[in-house]
Order: structure tokens, then sequence, then C-alpha cells
């Protein structure tokens, strides 16, 4: 079984577990079963080893009832909600799936965009003002291999918006287009979710090895900008607070904004399944780190970039802070090197994205 298939059914039984973990059922099951079979269990004694066997017949009732339990709480959510949790099932098994291959997809998409005689193709050319690489410079599919990232990110993009598009209107079926909280929003879940999107706005100026943009640095002749790979390897701003900024202040923000629109089914697995996706993304990103299983982030020449990676990594932390806390970096470097402008530029762009989004899904906007 591939690793993306089993990435999908390990999501469903997520779905499954978080809702019945939501409403207690097993837990309140296995509590039950202890206080009324506690007198069932029986111990044998034997004389010469004085050990004490336990009948297992215990454990096979409980086992019984917790899954009857999880049918019952499965069976209570609705058709759509079901439907919404199995669509954010696929929007994080198909990224993480596609990320953990990305190699193998790359290297096959490459090859057969050689063989159809589109790479080398002098005619397909970026414009002179969109920043190139080195190895390319201007032309679209100078090689196989980057004809083979640009096609994967297209796909990759597809996929994206295909699989949470879907989530999006399975959700707004279930709620029907109204949130809870017409009355009023809370403001500290509000400035929670402003906040994330502001870090994560924010982490666009500041290039990471496992973000989404690379290093670029302006040219001495002319406005434009030049991409230079070695940039997003140096350690500065927002990578000293997490080495994810981009993608981990998803978490607050998918509990806040599941909160502020009322805590429902449908609001769980739509936002919380985004705060989850986060977090076993970033895992999935720092676990290929770690085994150097290929490439990561923007970094793909993993055999050129390995050691820069791993520095990286060393010097930096998932959690937020803690790099920090353990003295591996300082709050004054932190507050020197945030890029302050692109921060006060994301915090109008955050405010007014999560007003608009609060106000597309039936959310009044007072605070």
């Amino acid at each position: 079984m591939g690793k993306p298939r089993v990435l999908l059914y390990g999501c469903c039984v997520w779905i499954h577990l978080f809702h019945v973990l939501r409403s207690g059922g097993v837990c309140s099951a296995f509590s039950r079963n202890n206080r009324s079979n506690r007198n069932e269990i029986v111990v044998h004694r034997q004389s010469r080893l004085g050990r004490k066997i336990y009948s297992s017949t215990i454990y096979n009732q409980q086992f019984r009832s917790s899954t009857a339990v999880m049918s019952i709480s499965v069976e209570s959510v609705s058709e759509t909600d079901y439907l919404l949790g199995l669509s954010m099932a696929a929007f994080a098994s198909s990224h993480i799936g596609m990320s953990a291959n990305r190699n193998l997809l790359i290297s096959n998409i490459g090859g057969i965009t050689d063989q159809l005689g589109l790479v080398g193709n002098n005619e397909w050319r970026l414009p002179s003002f969109w920043p190139g690489d080195r190895q390319g410079g201007q032309q679209v599919f100078s090689t196989a291999d980057i004809a083979g990232r640009q096609i994967y990110r297209f796909g990759y993009t597809i996929v994206s918006f295909s699989t949470l598009g879907n989530a999006l209107y399975l959700y707004l079926q279930s709620t029907g287009g109204t949130g809870e909280c017409f009355e009023g929003i809370d403001p500290v879940y509000f400035t929670i979710a402003v906040a994330a999107n502001t870090a994560s706005l924010t982490s666009l100026a500041n290039a990471s090895p496992l973000g989404l943009v690379p290093g670029f640095q302006a040219t001495p002749d002319s406005l434009a900008l030049e991409r230079n790979d070695s940039l997003k390897f140096q350690v500065q701003g927002l990578t000293r607070v997490t080495r994810h900024p981009l993608i981990l202040p998803v978490v607050p923000w998918g509990i806040a904004n599941a909160l502020l629109v009322g805590g429902r089914d449908a609001d769980w697995f739509l936002f919380g399944g985004l705060a989850l996706y986060a977090v076993l993304g970033c895992a999935a990103q720092d676990l290929r780190v770690v085994r150097q299983e290929g490439s990561v982030g923007t970094v793909f020449e993993l055999e050129e970039q390995n050691e820069s990676l791993q520095d990286f990594y060393q010097s930096t932390s998932f959690l937020p802070f803690r790099a920090v806390l353990d003295g591996r970096q300082s709050l004054e470097d932190i507050v020197r090197e945030v890029p302050w402008l692109a921060t006060i530029l994301s915090l109008l762009v955050g405010y007014i994205i999560e007003t608009k989004m609060l106000q597309w899904i039936g959310c009044g906007t007072g605070i």
C-alpha cells in the first residue's frame, strides 16, 4: 500500500475518532464498563507462581462496547458533514502524500516532458521582469528536472483547489451559509485569527527552505529581482521563532475560527481539520529532513543543499519560541530582523481576509 493511501485511511480513521472523542463517547463507554464489569474479572491464583491472570473477556466486552458507541456517534453525523470530513481527509492526505513522493513524481513528469520534446524550447520564456533562477534563466522548461518541477507545482495547485474547494462547498451546504455568531464576534478568538493571518502572510517576505517562497535579492544594475537560494537557509526573522512560519499559524487560526462560527460539527471538520493538517504537514516535513528522504519545501537539489538544510533544521525549532528558550536564538535578533513593513501590511490584509471570510460564511463582523 502506497504512502498516499495509508495517509488517506489514517485521516479517515481520525475523522471517526475525532467526533467520538468530542462527544465523550469512548471515554464514557470505558468508564461505564469499568464500573459495571469490575466484579466480573476473574482472578486465578496459581499456588506455585503466585501470578494473576486476568480474563480477556472484559477487554473483549470493552472493545465491543466502544465500537458500538463509535458507530452510534458516526451515524449521528449528517451525510454532508461526513462527506466534508472525507474531503478534508483527501485534502490533507493528497498534500502530504504528493510532498512525500514528489521526487519520484518530478522525475517521471520531467522524463515524459522531455520525450514529448517540450524541454529546451527557446520560444517558451518568462517575461524579463519575472525573477527566473540561475540554472534556467528565463527559459520555462530549460531542463527535464525544471519542467518536472513546474508541472508538479501546477498539478499540486489543482489538487489543492479541487479538494479544498469541494470541502468549502460541502461546508456551506451543511451550514446553509449561516454562522452562529451574529450577535457579536468574540474579540479574543477574532484577534487570534487575525494574528495568525498576519504571521503567515508576513512569512512570505521571510524566505525559508520549508516554505513556499525562495530567496530573492535585488540586482545591482536594475530593479529586477534575482533568485538566490542561499538566502533561504539563513535563519532570520520569523524562522528564529519557528521553522514553519507559513503553515504552523494555521493551527491557532483554525481552532479560533471553529469557535468563532459556532463550534458545530461542520466547523470542526473544516477549520479543525485545517489545524490538524498544519500540524501533520509540518511534522512530515521535519521527518523527511531528519531522514534525508528527499526534497522538501523549496529545496529540490538535496545532494547539493542537504548540509545547509540540516544546519537550518538544527538551529530552529518546530514549536514557536522553543529555540529562544533553549538559547539557540534570541529575542533581540527576532525583533531586529522581522520585516516590519511586511508585518504591518500583512496585519491590514489579514484583518480584511478574516472579516470578509466571516461575512462570506454568514457571520456578522461586529466585535
